[in-house]
């Protein structure tokens, strides 16, 4: 089983990466769920959202407590959050920024998702939209498979930019 921890913003758009990644799983023909974890929040406050992927059915509902992959889709929540707890040995952290972060002791990926929603414009009420653009990093990571990812996104979104976002993400991570 590969299993995803998610740590976003509310209104960045991390509880519908997980549903978008779970779905393009299913597209996949694969066994997912997806789950987010937060109490009364509002707007800026942290979310944790979970995902589970496998070939066989899933019959764990839990928080995930030991992941093979975080994404960090705000690098700030880094300051307040314990983002890399649990993370099994072999873990990768994918991390939304313009600039290379070390961690020590995992492998780090980062990309620029927010440039990536700016310049597609793909913003809402001031606020760049990171989902659509973390499922393209997602799939070149090959989490997913690329088509799926695009399919999820279509079957969610009718707006254009949204898949544009994915596609900039797909070619732009650096693995």
């Amino acid at each position: 089983m590969f299993e995803i921890r998610i740590h976003s913003r509310g209104g960045q758009g991390g509880v519908t990466a997980a549903r978008l990644l779970a779905m393009a799983a299913f597209l996949d023909k694969k066994h997912a769920t997806a789950a987010p974890f937060y109490g009364a929040e509002r707007r800026g406050a942290p979310v944790t959202s979970f995902v589970r992927i496998d070939s066989e059915p899933i019959k764990i509902y839990s928080q995930i407590r030991s992941p093979n992959l975080i994404v960090v889709l705000d690098a700030s929540i880094m300051d307040t959050v314990d983002v890399l707890q649990g993370i099994q040995k072999a873990g990768t952290v994918l991390i939304n920024s313009p600039h290379p972060v070390d961690l020590p002791g995992v492998k780090v990926l980062t990309i620029d998702l927010t440039g990536i929603a700016l310049a597609v414009d793909l913003v809402v009420s001031g606020s760049p939209i990171l989902n659509t653009p973390v499922l393209g990093a997602l799939a070149r990571m090959g989490v997913i498979s690329r088509e799926s990812a695009e399919a999820a996104i279509r079957d969610m979104f009718s707006d254009e930019r949204n898949v544009k976002a994915a596609e900039a993400a797909y070619k732009e991570l650096v693995l």
